[in-house]
């Protein structure tokens, strides 16, 4: 499934259409993390919902605690999503030790977003293009076979809702030019998401 139809467009109105089929959910969770990619995505659709019929809006910040440095996160998060009009929740994680770090984080955030997610409701995550080819590359890498030569999809059911990665063509290029363009406030990075 091709996200961005018409790559001539400008993202806010490429975003909609990639949207398109969950106009209807009752609310769109935007997993924010504060970083690049949940950044420019909150913001588009903060701008998008004063002139366009969305579904309610809401942030979620899952919080690990994994570094020092992230104790800060949640109350950058706070800041963005107060300055925009946007409700946050930030929910603390624990994360279990296990073989690999970051698999035992990212099974923590989905579980996370799992309980938040009523009936139909939406998580939207800023998985961009450059992502999905890093996924892929990983996959054919361990092996993967089929399920390694197919990628992230665009969506998939999570908990009672749905979880929907509406930038998969987008480029962290285009993301950061957004971003610069609107200067957009980003928590620092000390590791690439």
């Amino acid at each position: 499934m091709t996200i961005l139809k018409h790559p001539g467009h400008d993202l806010p109105t490429r975003l909609l259409q990639a949207l398109a089929p969950w106009r209807d959910a009752p609310v769109w969770h935007i997993g924010f993390s504060g970083g690049l990619d949940s950044t420019v995505l909150l913001h588009l659709l903060a701008e998008l919902a004063k002139c366009e019929s969305l579904p309610a809006i809401k942030a979620i910040h899952v919080h690990h605690g994994l570094q020092p440095a992230a104790e800060s996160w949640p109350g950058h998060c706070q800041q963005v999503c107060q300055a925009l009009g946007v409700a946050l929740q930030v929910i603390g994680v624990s994360v279990k030790a296990s073989a690999s770090l970051e698999q035992a984080a990212r099974d923590a955030r989905y579980g996370a977003f799992t309980q938040q997610l009523g009936v139909d409701e939406v998580l939207l995550t800023g998985q961009h293009r450059d992502d999905q080819a890093e996924t892929l590359l990983f996959r054919l890498l361990r092996g993967a076979g089929l399920r390694g030569l197919t990628g992230m999809p665009v969506s998939r059911a999570l908990g009672r809702g749905h979880m929907v990665r509406p930038l998969l063509d987008v480029s962290r290029e285009e993301l950061g030019g957004r971003s610069q363009q609107q200067r957009f406030p980003l928590r620092p990075q000390l590791f690439a998401q």
